[in-house]
């Protein structure tokens, strides 16, 4: 059974929000803390947030393995019942993302974000082909796309969606305002939902530019940030917005840094402080040096979190 319009339009409302991607907390050991994990996943919905990316980047989804990445879908849904909607990070080769996505469909997630493809050698036309095939594999789940290479442009979404029906979103995370703005009219600005793929750093601009929601790691340690930034993007508020995105702006700068080596560290390290979670990550990631655990200590202070 395919995505119906009236399911496709549904589920585009439905993205155009602030899309949390969990972090995946480690006991001392290394293994996953999966009941850490369901506690940081009520919290966020209880928040306020309404969409939830596990297996994405900031959950260290190339660190998981298969079985791993299985149980943060398992957990995720049931931490989150009915209240939210799971958006399902998948990818690797095209068998294991197609069968990522069908687990994660019996798990309740109505929609999956197919990763980037990681191989070195990535032609446009394959990219389509390798997106088209694993879409056209799950016809009944709307599918959104991560997009972080610049050599993708937006005839080449066009094209996908014309042998995709079901692709119905476009996480963007190149961090150029006008090449996006290009990207999404070459596609179709009303034919996706887009996502301001970088976080909160780059959501008023990418805002202005067509994109009704955007992602965040911010969110597993404030909720309420990224939601007031939304609720004045949605007000056209943009004064509002860049008061939020002055708060936000050191924070996602530390995770921004060498080439966002500390992504992930960044947001473990203040969740570990805020004593929700161990700080611990998987290499290729690296825990922090002090002065980064200071200064995340300040910042934290200054949200009025410590």
């Amino acid at each position: 059974m395919s995505v119906t319009p009236a399911v496709a339009q549904d589920l585009k409302q439905a993205l155009a929000t602030v899309v949390v991607v969990p972090v995946t907390p480690l006991h001392a050991g290394g293994n996953p803390d999966w009941d850490a994990y369901a506690a940081l996943t009520r919290r966020v919905i209880d928040d306020g947030i309404t969409v939830i990316t596990p297996n994405g980047n900031t959950g260290e989804f190339y660190a998981l393995c298969l079985a791993e990445a299985r149980q943060a879908i398992e957990t995720a849904a049931s931490a989150a019942g009915n209240q939210a909607e799971l958006l399902a990070g998948v990818g690797h080769d095209i068998a294991t993302a197609v069968e990522s996505a069908r687990h994660a469909a019996d798990h309740g997630a109505r929609m999956i974000m197919i990763h980037q493809p990681v191989h070195p050698y990535v032609s446009r036309a394959g990219w389509i082909d390798y997106h088209a095939a694993i879409a056209g594999s799950v016809p009944d789940l709307g599918v959104v796309l991560y997009l972080r290479n610049e050599r993708i442009t937006g005839a080449d979404i066009a094209a996908l969606a014309d042998r995709a029906p079901n692709v119905i979103g476009v996480k963007y995370g190149v961090r150029d305002a006008s090449t996006f703005a290009a990207v999404a009219r070459d596609a179709g600005i009303d034919r996706f939902t887009w996502l301001a793929g970088a976080a909160e750093l780059t959501a008023p601009a990418y805002w202005a530019c067509g994109a009704h929601g955007f992602t965040s790691g911010l969110a597993n340690v404030s909720p309420a940030l990224p939601l007031a930034m939304l609720d004045a993007l949605r007000a056209n508020d943009f004064g509002q917005a860049m008061k939020v995105w002055d708060k936000a702006r050191r924070f996602e700068e530390l995770r921004l840094a060498d080439a966002g080596a500390d992504n992930v560290s960044v947001v473990k390290e203040a969740l570990a402080q805020l004593g929700l979670c161990r700080a611990d990550v998987r290499p290729p990631s690296r825990p922090l040096p002090p002065r980064v655990k200071d200064e995340i200590r300040v910042i934290l202070t200054s949200w009025g979190l410590l």
